[in-house]
């Protein structure tokens, strides 16, 4: 467990018409011959299919912020700043897929956790289980000496 990734969803729709786009491009550069039109689509489908997030590699204090597409990750290391503490809370993370004139929000309850410095945070990790935050967090405490700020329930709780 020495890099620890945390990546946005891509709804399974809007993965399925990325992927339809990179297939759609690849035909048609291979079998039309239409370059322009081939890479157009294509581009769009990796756009579509593709994630955002972060990863934290523990064992050397480094972190990079990451664009993801079938499990390629890409994304230039950077060493992490001194962490004041780690906060876990619970949110609502919203995804909204358009098609033509219709659109469809899906909305689910993840928990966050955010390390801060100064007045800027960055997003470690994501979870959508309580105890598997919680198993990261005291691992991010355990490596970067720092507390842990529990505002997943009524009141903060410093741990």
């Amino acid at each position: 467990m020495n890099i620890i990734t945390y990546l946005k969803s891509v709804l399974f729709m809007k993965r399925f018409l990325g992927v339809t786009l990179i297939l759609f491009g690849i035909f048609a550069m291979l079998y039309f011959g239409n370059i322009i039109m081939g890479a157009i689509f294509l581009v769009l489908g990796i756009n579509f299919t593709a994630s955002e997030g972060s990863q934290v590699n523990i064992t050397s204090k480094t972190y990079r912020k990451i664009w993801s597409i079938f499990g390629i990750h890409i994304g230039k290391w950077i060493p992490c700043p001194e962490l004041e503490y780690i906060s876990v809370f619970r949110t609502h993370e919203s995804q909204t897929a358009t098609v033509v004139t219709a659109s469809a929000t899906v909305k689910s309850e993840v928990i966050l956790l955010n390390g801060f410095y100064g007045n800027k945070h960055i997003t470690l990790y994501k979870a959508t289980d309580k105890a598997d935050a919680f198993k990261v967090a005291e691992h991010f405490k355990a490596v970067f000496n720092i507390d842990i700020l529990d505002a997943t329930g009524e009141e903060k709780v410093w741990l």
